[in-house]
């Protein structure tokens, strides 16, 4: 039978609170007192080692050296890890339940709960000065060394310390606390240290003195960050807001003790806890000064979560909280709610009563609220029995009467409670409340389970969530491989076939597992497996797979990915080894050759000569000459690059083009030495054109029969020279001097450029008489065109001579010739 719902109900004032076993503890009588622990929050793990400077009888069995020993709440042992490091100065849990343990020498450990860590320091100042305290929250720490410095990390996945502002003390503070960044105003970690009779606020950059009537000998900031608790030397408990504006409460507990525990219940009332000789008690005081007082016989330990406080003692896991209003409104003793109506109408049905009708007429208006009401105070109990009853009530009696109701939140709810009741089982052992659900998210709570390797239990939640599967069967493989004792091919084929329904799923970090488990060849085959190039490719270059690391990535098309591993292979191998391994992969030896002509042309010079590309070597020396300013150097480039050219058959063309470059080079270099002028970089034309305007026709002449240029090529060069230069004696020496092989024309329409119009007409008669008159009309002889025309009998040029002729005497002797030859 199912107890009463209000029998563990406590009044405080107005309000009511509720203790609830949520376990008897599977652990042996362990003497809480002799031990430092930490719990978790979310119901999560406890751990707890013993505490060096209490005496601990030793009893049968029991290890000498300390034991990190780490339970569920349902006190399941999870993990235990020998310890044998320096001395722990506090321990504590991330959001991701990894236990982090600070050392005294300053080093900062983080485990997984299969005992795998992590660790790194908190830099020289913690080193040379020690930590003598730390605090630890979900993503960071606070630690204060021996010379009272703090040292804040902020966040676990980077842990980068930093030194907060010097706070300014000598000696040891009465106890200290953080108010977390999210709760500050300047979004980073704030440190209240209570030391003399005050207490300072110490951030990164000031620290501050708030001028408190002190001493205070325990703190805590509430879950919401916006309350402090204080106790004084006194014996008095005051709450303030955590900026110090606010006297919220005060209380004299008549205690000149210091609590062992001072915690928070949510955010509505505070629980001390003394360790007496006598007797162990615990005091929750409310808002208003009103209290409870609670006795236990053996220790306890008090962890606090954001909607109460778990208390764990000798034999039992109790939750502490405020009852949920929609839990009071139902089951407080004479509640006329109409949520509470709605479920004493549910009773009444069963017993067929017909009570159960007056009770739905009485609250119809309210009655939506009611179901609403119903739902969400099934939610906040720990009994399936009450969870039923209470959505029995609200779902299949309740919305009966009503004309139309959404069921997403019933829906909703049920899931949750399905969720919640799973993992809160003995053997999983995580006493999780719905407030705490809504905040850690189902993905959180799903890779809490993964963490304890509840593989089986995390699928079948993820699937009724409709949650991916990916991270499970991820952790479930790496889980398999770390614990297997079979052989290779059995557990790559296990591990294949439970994945393979999953075809984006990545093996990547599976494969990284078995790699440092020492199973690189499992490792290498599991690889096969994986879609993403991008995460293959990486891990076999830390696997020491070159070649293969190579075909991977040359096989995902991915350049990048190509470039990554040609870059590792150049830094670790030999050249010779490593152009053995690019050389028969085209797209790598492309890509190599591509690198190099931008970055490292030495590299490629080594990988053409290692590979006897004598072609390839061949052009890279005649580029590279290009770009040597050095005669000597480039003469010397052309030259290696000739002599490949000259052991292919196939390349005698580019042979003799190299072998008259050199030619030229070594002709232009003399050139400057003899004639004193820049040479240098002139195509043969260009240079015989350059010695003829400096007068050289001779040695125009000789380059001209050393170079094979021939006569028209020749004739054009000097034309143009000598005009340029306006050697007319000499141009028409060079016109009588043999007949030209490029004609007359070039010689006229060379000094027609110069608007040397008389020198012009001294060759006109030397062309081909169809083309005179209109060479005569271009220095403006129309007479002579016309007359040309006239000898040529060309109507139409010689009226084209008149069109261009102005009206004058010649004109009329332009029209005469066109009479004539007209009648003719």
């Amino acid at each position: 039978m199912a107890p009463n719902p209000t029998s563990g109900w406590i009044q405080l004032q107005d309000r009511f609170y509720r203790k609830v076993e949520v376990y008897s503890l599977l652990w042996k009588q362990i003497e809480l007192s002799k031990f430092i622990i930490a719990g978790a929050q979310y119901g999560g793990p406890i751990a707890m080692i013993r505490d060096d400077k209490k005496v601990l009888l030793l009893q049968n069995q029991q290890p000498i050296k300390p034991i990190i020993y780490i339970y569920s709440s349902a006190g399941k042992l999870l993990q235990q890890i020998q310890w044998d490091k320096g001395r722990i100065v506090a321990m504590g849990w991330t959001e991701q339940e990894q236990l982090v343990v600070a050392m005294e020498e300053g080093t900062i450990r983080m485990y997984s709960l299969d005992g795998e860590y992590t660790q790194f320091t908190l830099g020289k100042e913690a080193k040379e000065h020690g930590v003598t305290d730390c605090q630890i929250w979900g993503n960071g720490l606070v630690a204060m060394t021996g010379n009272y410095q703090l040292i804040s990390v902020t966040n676990f996945e980077e842990p980068r310390p930093k030194q907060l502002a010097d706070p300014g003390i000598s000696e040891p503070p009465h106890c200290w606390t953080v108010i977390l960044p999210q709760y500050t105003l300047s979004r980073h970690v704030e440190v209240l240290i209570a030391t003399a009779a005050t207490i300072i606020v110490v951030d990164g950059q000031d620290a501050v003195d708030q001028r408190l009537q002190g001493p205070f000998t325990k703190m805590a900031v509430s879950p919401n960050g916006k309350f402090l608790a204080l106790f004084t030397s006194e014996g008095k408990l005051w709450v303030v807001s955590t900026d110090f504006q606010k006297n919220l409460s005060e209380f004299a507990t008549k205690s000149g003790i210091p609590p062992q525990q001072l915690a928070w219940c949510g955010t509505d009332s505070v629980v001390l806890y003394w360790e007496l000789s006598t007797s162990k008690i615990v005091l929750m005081i409310g808002p208003f000064g009103d209290w409870i007082k609670l006795s236990y016989d053996d220790a306890i330990y008090l962890i606090p979560e954001i909607d109460g406080v778990r208390v764990i003692t000798a034999d039992k896991c109790e939750f502490l909280q405020k009852v949920p209003s929609p839990t009071e409104e139902i089951f407080a003793i004479g509640s006329t709610s109409a949520s509470a109506m709605l479920y004493d109408a549910l009773d009444h049905f069963e017993r067929k009563s017909p009570k159960a009708d007056d009770n739905i007429r009485g609250i119809r208006a309210e009655l939506g609220d009611a179901v609403d009401n119903c739902i969400e105070a099934a939610g906040h109990e720990f009994s399936e029995h009450y969870q039923r009853l209470l959505l029995k009530a609200s779902y299949a009696f309740g919305k009966c009467f009503l004309d139309s109701y959404n069921a997403e939140q019933f829906v909703n709810m049920a899931q949750n409670l399905r969720v919640m009741n799973a993992v809160r089982y003995y053997d999983i052992g995580i006493p999780i409340t719905y407030a705490q659900y809504q905040r850690l998210t189902p993905e959180s709570l799903i890779d809490r389970l993964i963490n304890r390797n509840h593989h089986l239990l995390a699928m079948r939640i993820a699937s009724y969530l409709k949650i991916r599967t990916d991270r499970i069967l991820i952790h479930w493989a790496c889980a398999k491989i770390k614990a297997s004792t079979e052989d290779e091919e059995t557990i790559c084929r296990a591990i294949v076939d439970k994945l393979s329904q999953n075809a984006s799923l990545s093996y990547a970090e599976i494969a990284k597992t078995a790699y440092k488990a020492g199973q690189p060849r499992l490792a290498t085959r599991l690889l096969d497996y994986e879609p993403r190039a991008a995460d293959q490719v990486p891990l076999l270059i830390s696997m020491q797979e070159d070649e293969l690391s190579l075909v991977k990535a040359i096989e995902s098309g991915d350049t990048d990915l190509v470039y990554l591993v040609i870059f590792h292979l150049k830094r670790k191998l030999p050249l010779g080894e490593f152009f053995r391994l690019i050389n028969n992969k085209p797209l790598a030896c492309n890509l190599l050759q591509v690198y190099c002509k931008e970055q490292d042309r030495e590299l490629l010079k080594d990988f053409y000569y290692q590979d006897d590309r004598r072609i390839e070597s061949a052009n890279l020396s005649l580029e590279e000459s290009f770009g040597e300013t050095d005669i000597v150097e480039r003469i010397s480039k052309l030259r290696i690059a000739l002599k490949l050219y000259q052991d292919d058959r196939n390349h005698t063309f580019e042979a003799k083009m190299v072998e008259d470059s050199i030619k030229v080079l070594q002709l232009q270099t003399q050139l400057e030495k003899d004639l004193k002028e820049s040479f240098i970089g002139l195509s043969i034309s260009q240079t015989i054109h350059k010695c003829i305007i400096l007068g050289q026709s001779n040695k125009a002449a000789k380059i001209k029969t050393d170079f094979k240029v021939t006569e028209k090529r020749f004739w054009w060069i000097k034309l143009q020279g000598l005009v340029e230069t306006r050697d007319w004696e000499e141009l028409e020496k060079f016109a009588k001097s043999k007949k030209s092989p490029i004609g007359y024309e070039p010689f006229v329409q060379e000094c027609i450029k110069m608007r040397q119009f008389q020198e012009a007409s001294k060759y006109i008669m030397k062309c081909e008489p169809a083309a005179r008159p209109m060479l005569f009309v271009k220095i403006g002889a129309f007479r002579e065109a016309a007359e040309q025309a006239f000898t040529n009998k060309d109507m139409a040029t010689l009226r084209e001579v008149r069109a261009k002729c102005p009206n004058s005497v010649v004109g009329q002797e332009v029209d005469n010739l066109i009479i004539q030859l007209d009648t003719k």
